[in-house]
C-alpha cells in the first residue's frame, strides 16, 4: 500500500470518529470506544488523532460541547445546571471553570451580557453617532469563485459536521488548499424559522474546479460576482446573532442601500481548533443591490 493510500485509510477511519462525536455529543464518549470506531489500537490512536486534527479527541469533545453550551446560553432559557449536565459536567462549578477558561467569562455573565452589549441599538435620545461609526462596515466587491458545498439542515451552530465532510472530501482528492476560503451560506432567518428547518451550506473554495467530478453529498456551487456589506465580528460564534441584528436593524436602514437577491454568507478567517473562542474572526457578507437599481 502506498503512503498516500495509508494516509487516506487513516483519514477515513478518523472521519468515522469525527462523525460519531458530532452525532453523540449527549452520550458518554469513552475514548477507548472512539478508538474502536477508528479501528486503531488505543495505545496509538490518540497520537494519530492529534497529529491529523491538531487537538486530542478529548479536546474536540470538550470544544464542541462548550460551543453548544454557549449557543444555549445566548439563545435559550435552559437552566445553567441543565446546560452543565448536558455538556458533560457533574457540577455547575466544574462547568463554570471550563467555560470561563475558554470564553473568558462565567456562564451566567455570558448569558446576561456576552457580546450583546456592544451590538445593542443606541437609544433614540443618545448623543452618540449611529451607523458604521460604531462598527465599521466595508463595502466590497468580490469576483466570481467556486466552492465545494455540503448541505446542512438544522441549527446553524451544528454546521461543523458538514464542514468536516467537505474538507475530508477535498482532502482525499488533494484539492484542499491552505489559503482556500471557508464560508457558510445561510438561507433562513433563525429568529423566524424553526431550528429543525434551517437550511445552510458548508463551503470551501476550489481554485481549479474544472474537471473535478462532484458526487453526493458534495456539490459544486458557483458564487456570483457581487457587491457586499462586510461586517467583521471577533468573538464566539454564539454571539454572531447580535452582530446580525445590528447589521440588519441599525446599519442597513442608515446606509441607504438595499439587500441583493442572494443569501448572506460568513467567511471564517481562523480555525476554531487552534483559536480561543474569544479570538475567532468571522466576516458577515451581506449582498447589496447595485446603486441605482430600484
Amino acid at each position: 500500500m502506498s503512503d498516500t493510500s495509508k494516509q487516506r485509510l487513516y483519514e477515513t477511519r478518523l472521519s468515522r470518529v469525527i462523525d460519531y462525536i458530532h452525532d453523540h455529543l449527549d452520550d458518554d464518549l469513552d475514548l477507548n470506544r472512539l478508538a474502536d470506531i477508528a479501528c486503531v489500537s488505543p495505545y496509538h490512536w490518540h497520537r494519530i488523532y492529534h497529529a491529523f486534527y491538531g487537538e486530542t479527541a478529548a479536546a474536540t469533545v470538550r470544544r464542541l460541547r462548550l460551543h453548544r453550551a454557549a449557543n444555549e446560553l445566548v439563545r435559550g432559557s435552559m437552566p445553567i445546571d441543565s446546560i452543565a449536565q448536558r455538556a458533560g459536567y457533574s457540577s455547575v462549578q466544574a462547568f463554570s471553570r471550563a467555560f470561563q477558561a475558554s470564553y473568558r467569562m462565567p456562564p451566567a455573565q455570558f448569558r446576561n451580557v456576552g457580546g450583546a452589549a456592544q451590538w445593542r441599538p443606541l437609544p433614540s435620545d443618545s448623543t452618540l453617532e449611529r451607523g458604521d461609526s460604531m462598527h465599521p462596515v466595508d463595502i466590497r466587491t468580490h469576483e466570481a469563485f467556486t466552492v465545494a458545498a455540503v448541505d446542512h439542515t438544522g441549527p446553524y451552530m451544528n454546521i461543523g459536521q458538514a464542514f468536516e465532510t467537505v474538507a475530508r472530501w477535498l482532502g482525499s482528492r488533494d484539492l484542499l488548499e491552505k489559503e482556500a476560503r471557508w464560508l457558510g451560506i445561510y438561507f433562513d432567518d433563525p429568529d423566524a424559522t424553526p431550528e429543525s428547518e434551517l437550511q445552510s451550506q458548508a463551503c470551501i473554495e476550489i481554485a481549479r474546479p474544472d474537471g473535478v467530478e462532484f458526487a453526493a453529498p458534495v456539490e459544486r456551487v458557483d458564487i456570483a460576482r457581487g457587491e457586499f456589506a462586510v461586517l467583521t465580528h471577533v468573538g464566539p460564534y454564539a454571539q454572531l446573532c447580535f452582530a446580525y441584528r445590528w447589521l440588519y436593524g441599525e446599519w442597513l436602514p442608515q446606509s441607504g442601500r438595499e439587500t441583493g437577491e442572494t443569501p448572506v454568507h460568513e467567511v471564517y478567517l481562523n480555525d476554531p481548533r487552534e483559536t480561543p473562542p474569544t479570538e475567532l474572526v468571522t466576516e458577515i457578507w451581506l449582498p447589496l443591490r447595485p446603486n441605482g437599481e430600484g
